[in-house]
């Protein structure tokens, strides 16, 4: 049964660093998208980050460019999101999300949740001095 689990999560001060996991299993991440959302109180959900676990190419989305990395580990079959200078903004539940990697998918549509099929349940992300 394919299955995501994120951690991490937790209060973190502004300014400080998140690193958040995602544990996936019942599929190797080769060959799959695997994305970050988060969804703030009162707010839609938004994109953060997707890669293409294969080829290694990333998308940020603005909100988190230049402070944000997102990275796999195949042994582990994870998935990690850093991101560096937390700002308030940052506070959310972070979800991962995976797909089969399809040629459709490119640069411009690997942070739309709708191209997502499967997903974890969320981390809590307290921002707060």
């Amino acid at each position: 049964q394919l299955q995501l689990v994120e951690s991490g999560g937790g209060l973190v001060q502004p300014g400080g660093s998140l690193r958040l996991s995602c544990a996936a299993s019942g599929f190797p991440l080769d060959g799959y998208a695997i994305g970050w959302f988060r969804q703030a109180p009162g707010k839609e959900r938004e994109p953060v980050s997707s890669i293409n676990v294969s080829s290694g190419l990333v998308v940020y989305a603005d909100s988190v460019r230049g402070r944000s990395t997102i990275s796999v580990n195949t042994v582990k079959n994870t998935t990690y999101l850093l991101i560096d200078n937390v700002k308030p903004v940052d506070a959310a539940v972070y979800y991962c999300a995976a797909s089969p990697w399809r040629p459709e998918f490119n640069y411009a549509n690997m942070l739309f949740a709708s191209q997502y099929k499967y997903w974890g349940k969320g981390t809590q992300v307290t921002v707060s001095s």
